[in-house]
């Protein structure tokens, strides 16, 4: 997910996109605790895209709390 898509989307839709992806990433944690998980690079790149929502999400917060 880009920053410019997230950014195009309102704070309901990004909200719900951090809570699909915790589920993603929690899924994968389990595969790869059960060596089920081939690609272990997804893991870091959900954890960037977690990390990338939130800082949108608060620049939205922030920018309408003014």
């Amino acid at each position: 997910m880009n920053a410019s898509e997230l950014r195009a989307k309102d704070v309901a839709e990004i909200e719900k996109e951090i809570s699909e992806l915790l589920k993603a990433h929690f899924g994968l944690r389990m595969q790869k605790a059960t060596q089920q998980l081939t690609n272990t690079s997804t893991l870091g790149n959900t954890r960037r895209d977690i990390a990338r929502a939130r800082t949108i999400l608060a620049e939205k917060k922030k920018g309408a709390a003014k």
